[in-house]
């Protein structure tokens, strides 16, 4: 069984739920991005617009400004580098600047996103994500979250493939945290194999979540962001076990770590 591939995420923002400001600096964000793949990421994903609940849009220019540079410099250091934007003109000039990979928060709804992801011949990221991310947690509600969310992405990836995307490179993200409240969401991690068994490849990102913060501290005082860690391992080996080929993490070297222990157990009797 092969290990999950692991995406390291690197905000170029000042505003990131977790990190926001940390990298905003270029040399900043190309150094962590090469750190982070001494570190064990097999891929970046950078991103130059926070989509943390209530955020505001940046513009196109702007965006531009903050991500190619970045990208840029990493894939010209042999860096496998994801540009995780709705944005298909961002989306096009990362591609351009040396990204292999899309990751669309918005799920791929915009039909010029799916011709640059199929012009381009890129991977995809589809996430799912109800409203858009000022609007997306003012009181998200499902009859069954599992097989809305799975509906969903199936339909998004149909509408991929019909726009000339191979579905061999098309990959699937529940969106953790993107229109779900605590429930949602570990229903959405308990019931991973349900999206695994439509035979895409499944993308996980749970890392430092504010689910897990109302997990080990409560709802009414959720642990801070970086008090997190152990709590998104945990979601991370589950992810893993259900059979999910891609797990995005901001502490890339405990998330290599966990991934390659859980491995080594899902492992021994190949052995």
């Amino acid at each position: 069984m092969s290990k999950p591939l692991l995406m390291g995420v690197l905000n170029v923002t000042p505003d990131s739920f977790s990190d926001g400001g940390q990298f905003f600096d270029l040399e900043v964000a190309i150094n962590a991005g090469q750190q982070m793949a001494r570190d064990g990421a097999d891929l970046i994903d950078v991103g130059g617009e926070s989509t943390r609940p209530g955020s505001e849009g940046v513009a196109v220019n702007e965006e531009l400004r903050r991500v190619v540079p970045v990208v840029s410099a990493l894939a010209a250091r042999g860096i496998r580098v994801s540009i995780d934007t709705m944005k298909p003109a961002v989306a096009h000039a990362a591609l351009q600047a040396g990204a292999s990979m899309v990751n669309d928060v918005s799920g791929l709804r915009d039909p010029a996103m799916r011709k640059v992801c199929a012009d381009q011949g890129c991977e995809v990221a589809i996430m799912h994500m109800r409203g858009e991310p000022r609007t997306m947690q003012l009181s998200p509600t499902y009859k069954d979250v599992v097989s809305e969310v799975r509906a969903y992405l199936l339909a998004q990836a149909i509408e991929a493939e019909h726009a000339g995307i191979n579905p061999a490179k098309i990959w699937l993200d529940p969106g953790i945290g993107f229109g779900k409240t605590l429930n949602h969401n570990l229903k959405l991690v308990k019931h991973l194999d349900k999206l695994v068994d439509t035979g895409y490849q499944i993308l996980v990102g749970a890392s430092r979540k504010s689910f897990l913060g109302k997990i080990l501290s409560g709802e009414a005082a959720p642990a801070p962001v970086d008090e997190r860690l152990e709590g998104t391992l945990v979601v991370h080996a589950i992810a893993q076990a259900a059979g999910v080929k891609m797990i995005r993490a901001h502490d890339v070297p405990q998330a290599r770590r966990a991934i390659d222990t859980c491995a080594a157990v899902m492992e021994a009797d190949q052995q």
